[in-house]
């Protein structure tokens, strides 16, 4: 019943559009700071994440794998980090704030918030992470009163070949 109407009911879009400019906002105020700043560098927030990762009662790291991506990939590659992250925030809060591709700027911000937790940052991600998830739950209507409402079915329309009416209807 509650799913049905977070996917479904207008007040429930506008609520999620509330959430969604907030959401957006955040992200895309931390991705500009990094893009127009006096360059970003995340290579000792990574350093930093690889000795002394998230530890368990036990003493040992929870995430080994995850170290050991840092190591082997995040850190050989800082210069793609650099590039990824502060475009990555700035355009999943432009998605977000436009409500365009909502939920894949969603899913993506969720990767990057849970990339920052894995790394040991709590911050703000789980507020983040628990908003997150209920606007990727709504699916099209988180982005309802955005630019989804008409990007959505051009899409479906110009890549799927649906036809006009099966494209506004399963949106």
């Amino acid at each position: 019943m509650f799913a049905k109407w977070l996917r479904e009911n207008n007040i429930a879009a506008g609520l999620l559009t509330v959430i969604r400019v907030w959401l957006g906002y955040n992200w895309m105020t931390a991705g500009w700071g990094k893009l127009t700043g006096d360059g970003f560098d995340a290579t000792g927030y990574l350093k930093n994440a690889v000795a002394n990762p998230v530890k368990g009662p036990d003493g040992n790291a929870v995430y080994g794998w995850y170290v050991n991506f840092l190591e082997s990939f995040a850190i050989p590659n800082i210069e793609l980090f650099n590039f990824i992250v502060p475009l990555g925030e700035f355009l999943v809060g432009l998605g977000l704030i436009l409500g365009t591709l909502t939920t894949a700027a969603m899913f993506f911000g969720l990767v990057m918030n849970f990339s920052f937790f894995l790394a040991g940052t709590v911050s703000h991600n789980p507020t983040d992470i628990f908003f997150g998830f209920i606007i990727l739950f709504a699916g099209y209507n988180a982005g309802k009163y955005g630019l989804d409402r008409w990007v959505v079915p051009f899409i479906r329309k110009t890549v799927f070949k649906q036809t006009p009416e099966v494209a506004h209807k399963s949106a």
